[in-house]
C-alpha cells in the first residue's frame, strides 16, 4: 500500500470562494480534470491487481506446473518479494517526489513497472519471476508516493475529500480485474494462461506513461485557473489556492524540514500517536486477511474445494464484495466515527475452524470468508491511511507516515512468508492464532484508539498533546491555521 494525502473535514477557509453552480457534471474542464485524477488514482488499483493476481495464479495448474508447484518458503517469497521491493524504495521515494516533481516520480515509477511486468510475463524460471516482482514493488513505491499528493494538489476543493477517502479503497478495483482475468484465462492450455494476467498488470502504468509524456508541464497558477475557474487566473478561489500552495512550500522549507526523526519520540503526545499508527499498520495486515488475500487457494484446499474453476470464481466474487463494502464505509466515516468502525470491525472479524472433506463445513467457511471481509472492509480498507495522517501534526506528518508504511511492509513480508509455512504444517489450527490475535487487537483499540470525528486539526492535536498543542499553535501554527496546506495539502 502506498502513501498519500488525506483531506480533512475541518474548517475550510475558502468555502465562501467556491462557485455553487460549478459542478463536476456541468463543467467540461472539471470533467477532464477528474478524468486525469482517475488515471492517478488507479495507482492504488495496481497494487490490488498484484495481490489478487498472485492469488489467482496459485489456482492455475499451468502456473504451478511451470514453476514446480512452489510451496512453503518458496511460495512465501514469491508473494513477499513485491513488498521487499517496496521496502527498498522507501528511502528514495520522498526525495524523488520533491526533486523531480509528482509527475516525474509517477513517470519513473510507471516506467519501472512496465519494464518489470515485461520481464515477469517473459519469465523462464522462478528466479526471473521473483526478480521481476521485486522491480514491480520498487517502481510502485515511487508512483504510489507521488500520485495521491498530485491528486490532492490539483483536485477541485469540494472534490478532495471524497477522492482521497476512496483512494485506498480502490485497491479492490485492481483486485477485481485480476481475479476475473485469471478466471478467464484458466482454460488456455499453455503458459499464456498466466502470462496474459502478468502482461495486463502493466496496463495502468502504460496509460500513465503515455498521458504524462503527452501532457505539458504548466505553471501552478495556470493549471489551477484552467481547471478550477475556466481559465480566469484572477479568480479569488484560484488566487487563494495559489498563495496557500506557496505558503505550504515555504513552511516545508523553514519548519518541517528542520524537524528530525527524534521528534517522534520526544513528547508524550507523539509517543501516543506512534503507538497507534504502528499498531494499526500491523493490525491491517495481521487480522487474518493475509490468508485470503494471498493464499485463498490453500484455504480452499484445506476445506476440500480443489476445483480451480470454483476457486477462481469465488475469488472474483469476493473482490466485488470487498469493493462495495470498502466504498460504503468510506462515505460513512464522518457519520459513524472512526472508533466505532474500528471496534465494530475487530469485533466482527473472526476465523472458524474447518473439517476437511465436509461439504457443509466448506460452505460455512465460504460464507464466513465473505462475512469476515465485510467486517474488515468497514474500517481497515478506508481508514488506516486517513486516520493515521489525521492524528499526525503537520511538522511530523511525513516522517510519521513513513514509519506507518515501513511497518506495513515489514508486517506484509513476515505475513506472506509465514502463512504458507504454517498452513502446510498445522492446517486449520493456524486460524486459532488469528482468533487470539484479534482479541488482542480489540482490547488495544478499546483502550487506546482516539475518536476524531468532526474535529479540526487543532482539536485533534489537543486530544494527544493537551496544553502542548496550544503552545505549538501559538508559536508557529497559528499563522497557517485553516490554510490550504493544513486542510488539504497534508503530505504523507
Amino acid at each position: 500500500m502506498g502513501g498519500g494525502i488525506v483531506a480533512h473535514s475541518g474548517s475550510i477557509g475558502y468555502a465562501h470562494l467556491i462557485d455553487p453552480n460549478r459542478k463536476w457534471y456541468n463543467n467540461r474542464r472539471l470533467m477532464a480534470l477528474n478524468a486525469w485524477i482517475l488515471l492517478l488514482v488507479i495507482t492504488s488499483s495496481t497494487n490490488g491487481y498484484d495481490g489478487s493476481m498472485m492469488n489467482g495464479l496459485q489456482s492455475l495448474p499451468q502456473w504451478k506446473d511451470y514453476f514446480g508447484s512452489p510451496s512453503g518458503g518458496k511460495l512465501g517469497l514469491l508473494n513477499a518479494i513485491q513488498n521487499i521491493g517496496s521496502l527498498a524504495a522507501y528511502p528514495f521515494s520522498p526525495y524523488l517526489s520533491d526533486g523531480l516533481g509528482r509527475r516525474g516520480a509517477i513517470l519513473i515509477g510507471a516506467l519501472i513497472m512496465c519494464t518489470a511486468t515485461a520481464i515477469q510475463t517473459a519469465s523462464q524460471n522462478v528466479g526471473m519471476f521473483i526478480g521481476a516482482r521485486f522491480l514491480i514493488g520498487f517502481g510502485l513505491t515511487f508512483a504510489a508516493n507521488a500520485a495521491p499528493m498530485l491528486v490532492t494538489e490539483v483536485a477541485y476543493p469540494t472534490h478532495r475529500a471524497p477522492l482521497t477517502s476512496t483512494y485506498n479503497s480502490l485497491w479492490y478495483t485492481g483486485a477485481i480485474v485480476a481475479a476475473w482475468t485469471t478466471y478467464g484465462t484458466f482454460k488456455i492450455p499453455s503458459t499464456w494462461s498466466w502470462r496474459i494476467p502478468s502482461a495486463l498488470q502493466a496496463l495502468p502504468s502504460i496509460l500513465q506513461v503515455f498521458l504524462i509524456c503527452k501532457g505539458r508541464e504548466a505553471q501552478a497558477l495556470k493549471t489551477l485557473a484552467y481547471y478550477h475557474a475556466d481559465g480566469n487566473d484572477q479568480d479569488p478561489l484560484v488566487l487563494y489556492e495559489f498563495n496557500e500552495i506557496k505558503s505550504a512550500i515555504e513552511f516545508d522549507r523553514t519548519v518541517a524540514d528542520n524537524v528530525g526523526w527524534k521528534s517522534l519520540f520526544t513528547t508524550k503526545g507523539n509517543l501516543k500517536r506512534l503507538r497507534i499508527i504502528v499498531a494499526l499498520a500491523f493490525f491491517s495486515q495481521w487480522s487474518g486477511n493475509g490468508l485470503v488475500s494471498f493464499y485463498l487457494n490453500k484455504v480452499f484446499d484445506v476445506i476440500g474445494i480443489t476445483d480451480p474453476t470454483i476457486q477462481l470464481l469465488i475469488n472474483g466474487l469476493l473482490q466485488i464484495w470487498n469493493l462495495a463494502w470498502a466504498l460504503l464505509a468510506a462515505f460513512l466515516v464522518d457519520k459513524l466515527g472512526r472508533r466505532l468502525l474500528f471496534i465494530s470491525s475487530c469485533t466482527a472479524c473472526s476465523a472458524t475452524f474447518v473439517n476437511k472433506g465436509s461439504d457443509s463445513a466448506a460452505h460455512a467457511v465460504i460464507a464466513f470468508i465473505f462475512l469476515y471481509y465485510a467486517a474488515y472492509d468497514i474500517a481497515f480498507s478506508p481508514l488506516i491511511v486517513s486516520y493515521t495522517v489525521e492524528i499526525l501534526p503537520f511538522a511530523i506528518r511525513a516522517k510519521g507516515f513513513t514509519v506507518f508504511n515501513f511497518t506495513i511492509s515489514l508486517a506484509l513480508i513476515f505475513n506472506q512468508y509465514v502463512n504458507p509455512v504454517a498452513l502446510d504444517n498445522i492446517g486449520w489450527k493456524y486460524y486459532i492464532v488469528y482468533c487470539c490475535w484479534l482479541c488482542f487487537e480489540l482490547a488495544f483499540l478499546l483502550r487506546y484508539l482516539v475518536e476524531t470525528k468532526n474535529l479540526t486539526l487543532e482539536e485533534t492535536a489537543a486530544l494527544f498533546d493537551g496544553d502542548e498543542a496550544e503552545k505549538e499553535k501559538d508559536s508557529g501554527d497559528e499563522k497557517h491555521s485553516g490554510s490550504f496546506h493544513e486542510d488539504v495539502l497534508q503530505k504523507a
